[in-house]
């Protein structure tokens, strides 16, 4: 099984590039709103325990399945140590119950300006209800720029990842970096 990681910060592109990914190779896309979305209509508020064991029974059941690979779509906190545990976490689910698995991970980077507007578009408010609240994400957007470090140092993550791309995509289409993905890895 094939594993690709798509990390970023908010309304960098992950959903919309692992859309395009799919479309052009074997590989589902598993992206993160897929869990948070029901989860906060359910419960009407966040749990991440419910969140974490929801995906981890995707994640342990697609591994079984045999299937080729899954993209899943990740924001994620380069300064945080939780981050980084929780990604081996979901390799290691995958890891035993897949035959084999092959971890691939890109970033996606693009400067706030960017994110900000991408933040309004049509498509991920279609599939990311929470995000609706356009002054509500909006300030999430800035307040995790301003806490966190979205964005990895050179080195940093081909210290940790084999197979790591990072491609800025501020004026590349979501297709384009879709077709680098696949061709860098082979996929």
């Amino acid at each position: 099984m094939k594993l690709v990681f798509i990390v970023g910060d908010a309304a960098v592109g992950k959903m919309t590039v692992g859309k395009e990914l799919m479309k052009i190779t074997d590989l589902r896309l598993f992206h993160n709103h897929m869990t948070i979305e029901p989860v906060l209509e359910i419960f009407g508020e966040w749990n991440s325990e419910v969140i974490k064991g929801f995906r981890d029974v995707v994640f342990r059941e697609y591994a079984k399945s045999g299937k080729y690979g899954l993209i899943f779509t990740y924001m994620f906190a380069f300064d945080l140590p939780s981050e980084y545990e929780y990604l081996k976490h979901v390799e290691e689910v995958c890891r035993e119950n897949a035959e084999s698995l092959e971890v691939y991970f890109v970033e996606l980077d693009a400067p706030q300006e960017v994110r900000l507007e991408r933040n309004k578009s049509e498509a991920r408010l279609a599939a990311k209800p929470s995000k609706r609240d356009l002054e509500s994400s909006e300030a999430r957007l800035l307040n995790d720029d301003r806490n966190y470090r979205m964005t990895s140092y050179p080195g940093e993550m081909e210290a940790i990842y084999e197979n790591y791309l990072r491609i800025d995509n501020s004026n590349m289409p979501p297709e384009e970096a879709a077709r680098v993905i696949k061709e860098h890895f082979g996929l």
